[in-house]
């Protein structure tokens, strides 16, 4: 009696452990033909370098999976928001990475509209049952800080973020092909930085 009161305790500690693993990853994990579609504009499309060195290029490379760059130069979040749902249908990702908004920060437009836009997108996705990952984008200046909007977005729907890496990049001249564009190594250095976020939410293996 006494060892099978062992038992099944032993199994209910088990099934309670994997209850909590489960719960701990925001994100479902990706299989081998799993497509990710990397949504922005001009630092998605990988402006400063050749394709081959674009950060959803090298990104591909690191996870022996299709990543699609679906990066416009110069769009703004409203425009994007317009392009998304078609192109989610077009696509099927299991996975989105949203990086955008950085146009509408440098115009200075309206920073509740693009929150709103950005919500959007990731309403898109979910309507879709596509889960979505996201890159804060940050304010140019002095500091480099990420915009706080990304923050409280995230905070609000539980969307993993990757905070601070775009700022930091931009912020090295090592790693700018111009101003406000990545080069080679920067565009790498951004791959890993979302390869590690997506490994800590549960979506690699």
């Amino acid at each position: 009696m006494k060892i099978l009161r062992k038992i099944i305790f032993a199994l209910l500690l088990l099934l309670l452990l994997s209850s909590c693993d489960n719960g701990d990853r925001a994100l479902t994990v990706l299989r081998p033909n799993d497509v990710i579609l990397a949504f922005g504009d001009s630092l998605t499309r990988g402006v400063g370098v050749s394709p081959e060195l674009s950060y959803p290029a090298q990104l591909n490379r690191f996870l022996s999976r299709r990543v699609v760059n679906a990066g416009i130069p110069g769009e703004v979040s409203a425009e994007g928001l317009i392009r998304l749902p078609g192109l989610l249908d077009q696509v099927e990702p299991a996975l989105l990475i949203i990086c955008h908004g950085g146009n509408d920060i440098i115009r200075k437009l309206d920073r509740g509209k693009l929150r709103a836009n950005l919500q959007g997108m990731y309403e898109a996705a979910l309507q879709r049952k596509i889960e979505v990952v996201m890159i804060a984008v940050p304010q140019l200046g002095l500091g480099l800080q990420d915009v706080s909007l990304y923050e409280d977005l995230a905070s609000e729907f539980e969307i993993p973020l990757l905070q601070g890496t775009l700022g930091e990049l931009l912020a090295d001249q090592q790693f700018k092909s111009d101003p406000i564009h990545l080069n080679g190594q920067g565009y790498r250095k951004l791959a890993e930085a979302v390869a590690d976020l997506l490994s800590e939410n549960g979506a690699l293996r």
